[in-house]
């Protein structure tokens, strides 16, 4: 790269007056990014508000401080789900996905940030050439021409200063970028998470009832024993025994059917950690997990707790960087540049003072007219940016509806498995007093039959409800944010790498 001395004197004359217009338009930025408020309520609507809530309905715990951050699963105590919890961070694909696409998205930050300095080249050349006789210093020679060698050690930089804060507003755009990234993978973590505190719920819901026919099928087999020995007293007749054995075949033909819904479950927590489902087994257990008292806190928290809303809010941070890269378009772009090296025709002198050349030069350019592409592209940004401010507001308005809604659940779940306990309870006892009627003469076997059908039906309400009030529970802390909040997203700290 080379300049003329002419055209230096043309480029020094020139670079203080673009320098000057410059330095006095560079003020001239957009607006600061700030987040757009939401009204949030002083409280949970079911937290508080309304008549005391009877005896042993399910409540928040309190104080309300935090779920325990990065283990919220423990608040259930159960070992075996914590066992569990522990191997989906390293085993399941798409946090692992969630993981990497952070990672590009910082290495996106570096290469953004690397526009503060200029750019240095090196382009080392080695020639030989030959000049006709009929040109240049050879005309008029021997008619051989001459045949000489070049070297050259030529360096090359070139600096776009950031006058307008183009390239600070590109890293801002990527930092916010690989926020949004940094939330996604805790909202990815959060969502594994929870489904598979769900799904391990959901399959030792599965064995409770596994558990609750095995028990009818043995009395249904008592049952039907008792009444072929009335047969020969009269007590029992023919049609008591067909429809014991009725019963009997319906008991353990529905029985047989819980294992497909096991089944399922189990090989989703195969997948969900990472295990193939050919060789993943869970052992049989009665769900016996309890019900936490869950810390909810209030509304103005989930701001800060919930990573999607973290996502979308540095989604609009990013789009307002953007609207920013956009309009330093307007302003005219300062090119800074030189050149410096060692140029020589034989080896021995390229090191030396005589063989040392170098230029130095800048440009400034602007854009005249350019149809209104300039203005229609800020336009394009400011609508995104308005877009996904109104998605942000969306994101908060549902997840206020979502831990409502799993606060509600939690309370009218409480009171049905209360009042349905005490169904179990007079069930099981009607059954007692229908079976001694039926012994004694008194009643038919029918009524047996309806008793027992009675019985099984509110036992097998029960387990469903509690299975229903665990996984709501699980929800409700999903909703709340699982204990992540928003000072896990500064883009320094090394979130957990998946193996």
């Amino acid at each position: 790269m080379s300049i003329h001395s002419g055209q230096r004197a043309r480029v020094a004359r020139r670079a203080p007056l673009g320098l000057g217009i410059a330095l006095a338009l560079g003020g001239c930025g957009g607006p600061d990014y700030q987040r757009p408020s939401v009204a949030a309520a002083p409280a949970y609507q079911e937290v508080g508000v309304g008549a005391p809530l009877p005896p042993g309905t399910w409540q928040p715990a309190r104080p309300q401080d935090a779920l325990k951050k990065g283990a919220w699963w423990e608040i259930f105590q159960d070992a075996q789900l914590n066992a569990l919890e522990t191997q989906l961070d390293s085993g399941n694909q798409n946090i692992a996905q969630a993981y990497h696409n952070l990672m590009a998205a910082r290495a996106q930050v570096r290469e953004m940030q690397s526009g503060y300095s200029p750019t240095v080249s090196v382009g080392p050349a080695v020639g030989r050439s030959h000049v006709p006789s009929t040109i240049g210093p050879a005309a008029g020679g021997d008619g051989r021409g001459e045949t000489g060698n070049t070297f050259s050690l030529p360096f090359d930089a070139s600096w776009e200063p950031d006058l307008w804060g183009r390239v600070r507003n590109q890293v801002r755009e990527y930092q916010y970028a690989a926020q949004v990234s940094a939330a996604d993978l805790e909202n990815e973590r959060l969502t594994e998470e929870a489904d598979l505190a769900v799904f391990y719920l959901e399959l030792h819901g599965q064995d409770s009832l596994q558990a609750l026919y095995d028990r009818t099928i043995t009395d249904d087999q008592r049952s039907l024993e008792l009444t072929q020995s009335l047969l020969s007293t009269g007590i029992s007749s023919e049609g008591d025994v067909a429809a014991a054995q009725v019963t009997l075949a319906e008991a353990e033909a529905a029985a047989s059917g819980i294992g497909t819904n096991r089944a399922v479950y189990e090989h989703a927590i195969a997948t969900l950690i990472g295990r193939s489902a050919s060789q993943f087994r869970l052992p049989t257990l009665d769900l016996a997990t309890r019900l936490p008292a869950i810390p909810v806190g209030v509304p103005s928290q989930l701001l800060e707790r919930r990573p999607d809303i973290s996502a979308a809010e540095r989604t609009m941070a990013q789009a307002n960087a953007l609207i920013q890269v956009e309009r330093t378009a307007y302003y005219p772009t300062l090119t800074l540049s030189g050149s410096a090296g060692l140029e020589s025709s034989a080896l021995s002198n390229l090191f030396s003072a005589p063989a040392e050349f170098w230029s130095l030069g800048a440009s400034l350019s602007e854009l005249l007219i350019d149809g209104g592409l300039r203005k229609a592209t800020v336009d394009q940004y400011q609508a995104l940016f308005d877009a996904d401010a109104a998605a942000y507001k969306q994101a908060v308005l549902t997840a206020f509806q979502q831990v409502e809604d799993g606060l509600s659940t939690l309370r009218i779940l409480s009171g049905q498995i209360q009042r349905q306990d005490a169904a179990v309870v007079a069930a099981s006892r009607y059954l007692d007093l229908e079976q001694v009627r039926y012994q004694t003469g008194i009643d038919p076997y029918l009524s047996v039959i309806s008793a027992e059908t009675s019985l099984l039906a509110t036992q097998e309400t029960v387990v469903g409800l509690r299975v229903n009030e665990l996984t709501a529970a699980v929800q409700l802390i999903q909703a709340l944010g699982g204990g992540w909040d928003t000072s896990q997203l500064d883009d320094s700290g090394e979130p957990p790498r998946p193996h």
